[in-house]
């Protein structure tokens, strides 16, 4: 049903927001000897095929960070994403559209080691932006190379000169656990919703991790909707070094303009054979013609070959990062996800297990108390940002209603 937010929510002031320096993370190490016990011990009890949502996981292999800050990271090239809006024909923009979204995924993969971030509690949120200098969103196709080399891009050189780019995730469900997030640029008249839960399952050496949902790119200046998935991301070899792969099919579809494109996120056989390796293919359905054909690695070098035989190459690891802007944990609220697991993230930089485990322990059994509360007085649970719509969900404010 369509029932409105509690309130109309405070809107997080983006002047606030500073560029972020955390994301500077410690040197990573291998599963030192006395947590592989523990996790053998986990592993001893684990069933094949069991679903993990309800195993504790020990808290020496969490990632600094909530899911919810992780999502962020697929609009670390928020340039490609705005150049989409710069395709002069649909061809051009779903094109542009598979460019962005298969280079979308590495930056949330920074270290070697498959690291799990904080589930989020019900009622959190995470709020950030980026800011992009308006020459660097420009058709890709036609356009020369950009100079390789800073790969910080800053945008302090007055608004100006640049787009902002603002994101907004919450936790809106814990049983699924759902999380949704909206991001948006007003002078592209752009932006992506997508909610997606994560469903993990025990596969013996590996954990696999499948994201259920979908995400709506929508160009209100071409009135074009981009509808496209996920794929499953599979934690390998967790007692030694543990690493991450992606795989599986996603599907990207515009039904107006008929194009769609499959990306295909192959996982490692298991003797020899290449990791991280991808391949995408564009069509046009109505004369059901291939117009553009991509292959290489998500976290490496992507060649796109175009049907009038030119080609382009996209080296992921030179693409310019554009540090997240994030107001001070001083400045925000006690849900929002920074604040919200500061004591545990505190903790794990001194390298005091316990105590983490403790504060994580009091976080999620806070959660559960209301949980109960809440079926007691059967009051379902109401967003801060986002309403249910049928199987998906809106954010309260996006931008084609904004007019």
């Amino acid at each position: 049903g369509r029932n409105p937010p509690n309130s109309v929510p405070e809107l997080v002031l983006s002047e606030d927001e500073k560029s972020d320096n955390e994301d500077k993370e410690e040197p990573e190490l291998g599963v030192m000897e006395d947590q592989r016990s523990i996790i053998l011990h986990l592993i001893s009890q684990l069933k094949l095929g069991m679903d993990l949502t309800k195993v504790v996981l020990p808290t020496f292999i969490l990632e600094k960070r909530s899911l919810l800050e992780m999502y962020a990271d697929f609009m670390a090239h928020p340039d490609l994403l705005l150049a989409v809006t710069a395709g002069a024909t649909p061809e051009e923009r779903v094109i542009c559209f598979v460019e962005y979204y298969l280079t979308a995924f590495h930056e949330g993969r920074k270290g070697a080691l498959a690291k799990k971030p904080y589930n989020p509690i019900i009622g959190e949120t995470f709020h950030c932006s980026w800011e992009v200098p308006k020459d660097r969103v420009r058709p890709k196709r036609t356009a020369a190379p950009s100079p390789a080399g800073g790969h910080e891009c800053s945008g302090a050189d007055g608004s100006s000169k640049g787009y902002k780019l603002r994101f907004v995730a919450e936790q809106v469900s814990h049983h699924p656990p759902i999380s949704c997030f909206y991001c948006e640029c007003k002078e592209r008249r752009l932006c992506v919703s997508t909610h997606v839960w994560t469903k993990s399952k025990f596969m013996g050496m590996s954990v696999g991790v499948s994201m259920i949902g979908e995400g709506v790119l929508r160009l209100l200046e071409h009135g074009e909707e981009y509808v496209f998935t996920l794929p499953s991301a599979y934690a390998r070899s967790i007692l030694t070094i543990p690493w991450v792969e992606l795989g599986g099919k996603v599907s990207i579809n515009c039904a107006k303009t008929g194009y769609s494109a499959t990306v295909i996120f192959h996982t490692k056989p298991f003797y020899g054979g290449k990791v991280h390796r991808v391949t995408a293919e564009v069509k046009h359905n109505p004369t059901n013609t291939i117009v553009c054909k991509a292959h290489g690695e998500w976290n490496g070098t992507l060649e796109f070959t175009y049907n009038n035989g030119e080609t382009k190459v996209i080296d992921t690891t030179t693409l310019p990062v554009y540090p997240k802007r994030i107001r001070p944990l001083e400045k925000q609220g006690p849900m929002e996800s920074r604040n919200l697991w500061r004591e545990v993230t505190r903790y794990l930089r001194l390298g005091d297990i316990d105590a983490a485990t403790e504060q994580k322990r009091r976080l999620e059994e806070k959660q559960r108390v209301e949980e109960r509360k809440r079926e007691n007085l059967r009051t379902p649970w109401k967003p801060k940002y986002f309403i249910q719509e049928g199987d998906g969900w809106v954010y309260f404010n996006p931008l084609w209603k904004a007019h």
